[in-house]
């Protein structure tokens, strides 16, 4: 068995493109079809290997491959002969993958008459760009890969790594590896695969995922290549309606995979109303099945699930659970008394003042020594009834009795400049950091600033299940005229406009991953504030104006952050290590 072909490293001269042969040649070869082509066969992808089945003449030998899998890695046979037959010498082990082989004959290719606006594809140039690659694997709910390795791959001629820059933000929006079959191992027919496909769900402008496949494949032409092969998933709808309109046609030929943890939903049967979860409590579900732990949904609608393991079982909403006492939500729950815990505990808190029934006289004193206020419901969430920037006593009246609609009481706060930053605590440990942004939107310099709202917002809501969309009503029309723009102005192509006031992900706020660059004072602010508050899991929301920097406003805690929204992050794992202690990955 070879982990990197001899070829790779350009020992063998290249051949001419050999005509394909018939789609029988990976399994039952002739002997001058085999003569050139390399045996046993596998190739390190970074987030699992390539276990090329044609190449083995002995399945036992591709048994003991797969065998030889990484914990928390996928490994894949492609091509393998009778793979009933090696299901059948492990069944315990293997199993045959639920999806389908689909080719691209290259010669029967048809180029766009046009480009795909927007999308620029081009070849990776780093070892950060592959770890941007990534961020769109964790959010495409794919297997994290080993940058180095991917960086090494791409060195060679056998791996092409592409990626899609948006013409208008020059951020990378998708990407999609490549393997020449021939350089690989001498492939007879001359082939070639794409593997990895990812688009940023938020960001990536319509055609993305299209103009990457269409890049790779007229790469591969380019090398007189005789097809592109690729696997996707039986139920992947969307998927199989852009191949097949590029004119890609299912092959009889199959995957087969290991009984691993990772692969445990593609031969396990899901639980009933797995599928109905939002992503915030489908996260944990996937991470406990994963571990071989028992998940019940009691109430899709809800977020709610029962895990089990042994003879133990916890109860959960999304990341709230019976871990979290009433006491600590009741804390979060009134913003009142949160500030007052954590000031106690030696973490700096916004100046405040309280309205009850009405009365504005104290919040009225506070505006005149801050010169611009938040006014917020004293409960709530999800960012309802929350006023930012009130600078005067009609704005001030205005802000109270919207945040009056949602909590008789209401909180009015200083204005803190600063960005949102999250900071999600779990058993008291940090474990991830982000800074939220309020929506906005780019300009193309063709659609105005409404239809830019509604399409990113449709992307918001495709990209977290409805869980987030941009409310085109009064606030953002007023946030746009703020910044000097109507609503039927046409932005130039590039241009950033906010259209909301605050960063609440539930009306259309981005996420930015700063785990990394996050203070150790910062850290251990929030942690302080979620031992004073006695909750197990929580989101403890700041205001800085350096996220690298010490400084740090305190604005709330939440006893029910949102775990989907911080991946890369490993927030799921560290919340079913806290449930489930016994079956912690070492």
């Amino acid at each position: 068995m070879t982990s990197a072909p001899r070829r790779l490293a350009g020992h063998r001269t290249r051949r001419e493109p050999r005509a394909p042969l018939t789609s029988r040649s990976w399994q039952q070869p002739a002997a001058h079809e085999l003569q050139d082509m390399d045996a046993d066969v596998v190739l390190d992808m970074g987030w699992g290997r390539l276990v090329f089945g044609q190449t083995f003449t002995d399945l036992h030998r591709v048994v003991d491959a797969l065998r030889a899998e990484e914990s928390g890695r996928r490994d894949i046979c492609i091509y393998p002969r009778d793979p009933q037959v090696l299901v059948g010498l492990a069944p315990d082990e293997l199993f045959i993958d639920p999806s389908y082989l689909y080719r691209l004959p290259l010669h029967r290719y048809r180029g766009r008459e046009e480009l795909i606006r927007g999308v620029f594809v081009r070849t990776v140039t780093s070892v950060a760009e592959m770890r941007r690659i990534n961020e769109l694997y964790a959010r495409a709910g794919m297997v994290a890969a080993d940058p180095d390795t991917m960086w090494a791959n791409h060195r060679t001629r056998c791996f092409t790594y592409l990626v899609a820059e948006d013409r208008r933000t020059r951020a990378i929006v998708g990407t999609v590896t490549g393997v020449d079959h021939e350089l690989a191992f001498g492939d007879p027919d001359g082939g070639s695969s794409l593997w990895c496909l990812a688009v940023d769900p938020q960001d990536a402008p319509p055609g993305t995922g299209e103009a990457l496949v269409r890049v790779l494949a007229e790469r591969y032409i380019g090398r007189g290549r005789a097809h592109l092969d690729l696997s996707v998933m039986h139920d992947n709808s969307g998927a199989i309606a852009l191949y097949r309109k590029l004119g890609f046609a299912r092959v009889a030929a199959v995957c087969v995979k290991r009984k691993n943890p990772i692969n445990t939903p593609l031969f396990s049967a899901p639980p009933p109303g797995l599928a109905q979860l939002n992503p915030y409590a489908r996260i944990i579900a996937d991470e406990a099945l994963r571990r071989g732990i028992r998940v019940q949904v009691t109430d899709p609608e809800w977020g709610e699930i029962r895990l089990s393991l042994g003879g133990r079982s916890v109860l959960t909403r999304e990341s709230l659970s019976e871990f979290t006492s009433a006491v600590a939500m009741s804390r979060c729950d009134d913003k009142r008394v949160t500030r007052r815990i954590v000031e106690r505990a030696g973490v700096r808190v916004p100046r405040a003042a309280v309205v009850v029934g009405g009365r504005l006289e104290e919040a009225g004193e506070l505006l005149a020594e801050c010169g611009e206020l938040v006014v917020k419901p004293a409960r709530g969430e999800q960012g309802k009834g929350i006023t930012v920037g009130v600078r005067d006593d009609d704005g001030l009246a205005r802000a109270v009795e919207l945040a009056e609609q949602f909590c008789p009481d209401v909180l009015v706060e200083e204005l803190v400049a600063g960005d949102d930053l999250r900071v999600v605590v779990i058993d008291h440990e940090v474990v991830a950091a982000a800074l939220r942004r309020p929506a906005e939107v780019v300009g193309d310099g063709r659609q105005d600033v409404a239809a830019l709202v509604r399409e990113t917002s449709r992307r918001r809501e495709r990209a977290t299940g409805g869980e987030s969309s941009i409310p085109l009503d009064d606030a953002t029309a007023a946030v746009v005229a703020d910044a000097g723009h109507g609503m039927r102005d046409v932005l130039p192509a590039g241009q950033r406009l906010r259209v909301r006031r605050t960063a609440n992900l539930h009306t259309g706020g981005t996420i930015e991953d700063v785990t990394d660059r996050l203070h150790p004072e910062i850290g251990a602010a929030a942690v302080r504030a979620s031992r004073a508050i006695g909750i197990p899991v929580t989101g403890i929301d700041f205001l800085v104006p350096d996220v690298a920097g010490s400084d740090a406003v305190f604005i709330e805690a939440n006893e029910r952050p949102g775990l989907a929204n911080h991946e890369p992050q490993p927030t799921a794992a560290r919340f079913v290590d806290l449930l489930f202690p016994e079956t912690r990955r070492r």
